[in-house]
């Protein structure tokens, strides 16, 4: 995949592999560590990140454990500075959180009510909203680019923010252990 470095953009990683990523458990708020495994994804990221000539102003990184050590990581090789911000943290699943399989039939059709809140979780317009603001305010600054270093479940409402997507699309959209995905700034929302 080709970059473009200019300014303007925001990069997505999604944190390194977690313990309950390899338990095939639904994550959520609950705050799991990195593998061994995932400590070398996100250094190796930092070193992509390099190596491709990409340039951030900042990287913002969910307070969670397993995507702060990633920014930590990445922060670490790239030299860029890094903050945590908290509406970067992934969605409170409620009665879901720690079940597995994170595929389930059952979860698969619970996600697909944006306005249910999973017993005492968050609703994914919730989620969308607190998303949402965050990147209006990075678009509001287009002269910088931020790394966003988040969840699955934050990716899929970064990128329904940049471009349309069916209830199917949305739900289905994945992006792996410490894959880099670019966002351009250039549409008007």
């Amino acid at each position: 995949m080709e970059y473009d470095v200019t300014m303007g953009h925001i990069y997505f990683v999604r944190h390194g592999e977690s313990e309950w990523n390899v338990a095939d458990r639904i994550c959520g708020q609950s705050d799991i560590p990195l593998t061994a495994r995932g400590h070398e994804q996100a250094m190796e990221t930092g070193r992509r990140i390099e190596e491709m000539g990409i340039k951030v102003d900042m990287i913002l990184s969910s307070p969670l454990l397993r995507a702060r050590e990633t920014a930590r990581h990445i922060a670490e090789m790239t030299g860029v500075q890094m903050r945590i911000e908290e509406r970067l943290t992934e969605q409170n699943f409620g009665i879901w959180e720690g079940t597995s399989p994170r595929r389930s039939p059952e979860f698969e059709r619970a996600k697909s009510c944006f306005i249910c809140s999973y017993g005492r979780g968050e609703s994914m317009l919730r989620l969308a909203q607190r998303i949402y603001n965050l990147l209006d305010e990075c678009m509001a600054d287009r002269n910088r680019t931020y790394l966003l270093v988040a969840h699955n479940g934050i990716a899929r409402v970064v990128r329904s923010y940049f471009e349309d997507m069916t209830n199917e699309e949305y739900a289905s959209y994945s992006v792996k252990n410490c894959e880099v995905v670019e966002f351009g700034l250039e549409q008007d929302c």
